[in-house]
């Protein structure tokens, strides 16, 4: 993986949060903003998923482009968020065109929500439009804020402060592939048996104490599972189609497995998109180094060099979302419990 690497990392792609806490508030949203003629896909998995706009992204669907991708809390309630990134877009006039009027477009945006009502204490403080308006204004193409910002924000896994990660890495062939994950697991993102993450991330940790090991370890063991899901994004320079933006999708499912143990329950409603910007074609890339395949089958090996990226990815950008989040209430973060796995150097919690 990139050290600091995130999902803007594939260029052309924004990202923007925006969150509340307080006065009943812990809840957020997230948006990535997304360059013209990226083609999108879908792998939704476990028992309990809340999308909106994603029957677009089946292969057998007309639409192939999307336009911005809307992350948030709140659960059903939260995908009123999507409304505001469409009115962003359209103001813009970026969308699906309909009409002859320089505005009249369908912004695509497809969305996925975690369940996070009444983690700040008012079930009724969750996204509305206003939410994912916001994040839309705020998106950037610079590195954005890790752990408990934008959806991340009322993210809870195994009973410690979820939140968002990011990761990214470059290819030998120059394909760039990058995640951001939304973690709010039921399954653990922390190995019980040594204290630290199953899957390394940006930040290299040490084995905490041994007081601080048992810690965590009662602390996820007496967690509750509520209502849980992790959502998020692959992305990628390399040209993908419709089908194989899904397959991008469905292996980053593998990466969620490595950093999350159980996921894909009754209890949550695991969700990743697959993006491709479509910058780079993979048949007209030079052939694996010595591989002595006809362009084809070359395609099909960079394809696959593209896959495992995304799953890699996918499993560091969970791992960071929990090694960077720092509580927002209700939660612990795995920094308070376990503050000796951190670099001296690492920032100190705001």
């Amino acid at each position: 993986m990139t050290n600091g690497g995130c999902l803007t990392d594939v260029p052309g792609i924004r990202v923007g949060h925006h969150q509340r806490r307080g006065n009943g508030w812990r809840t957020g949203t997230t948006v990535a903003l997304l360059p013209a003629g990226t083609i999108g896909g879908i792998d939704v998995r476990g028992g309990g998923p809340g999308t909106r706009d994603t029957d677009l992204l089946r292969p057998t669907a007309t639409m192939d482009v999307v336009h911005a991708v809307c992350l948030t809390g709140g659960s059903a309630y939260g995908l009123a968020a999507a409304g505001g990134v469409m009115r962003h877009l359209e103001a813009k006039a970026i969308g699906f065109k309909v009409g002859p009027g320089t505005h009249d477009v369908v912004p695509i945006v497809p969305s996925a929500v975690i369940f996070d009502l009444g983690r700040g204490g008012a079930f009724g403080r969750r996204p509305d439009e206003s939410f994912g308006e916001r994040a839309a204004r705020a998106a950037r193409a610079t590195p954005s804020p890790l752990g408990a910002v934008g959806a991340g924000t009322g993210a809870r896994a195994r009973g410690l402060q979820g939140g968002v990660g990011t990761a990214s890495v470059t290819l030998a062939n120059g394909v760039v592939v990058s995640a951001l994950a939304v973690v709010n697991a039921a399954g653990c993102v922390i190995d019980p048996s040594t204290g630290l993450p199953w899957m390394p991330g940006r930040v290299v940790l040490r084995r905490p104490v041994a007081a601080e090991r048992e810690a965590v370890r009662r602390h996820m063991e007496s967690a509750v599972p509520p209502l849980n899901t992790t959502i998020g994004i692959v992305a990628t320079t390399a040209a993908l189609t419709k089908a194989e933006c899904s397959k991008f999708a469905s292996v980053a499912h593998d990466g969620l497995a490595r950093a999350v143990r159980p996921v894909h329950s009754l209890l949550d409603g695991d969700t990743i998109f697959g993006l491709s910007t479509g910058r780079d074609e993979l048949g007209s890339l030079e052939n694996a180094a010595g591989d002595g395949l006809p362009p084809q089958r070359s395609r099909i090996v960079w394809l696959n060099a593209v896959l495992e990226a995304g799953a890699a990815c996918f499993a560091a950008a969970c791992t960071d979302a929990i090694v960077h989040a720092v509580s927002t209430g209700g939660d612990p973060s795995y920094r308070d419990l376990c503050p000796s796995a951190y670099p001296r150097a690492f920032p100190s919690a705001k």
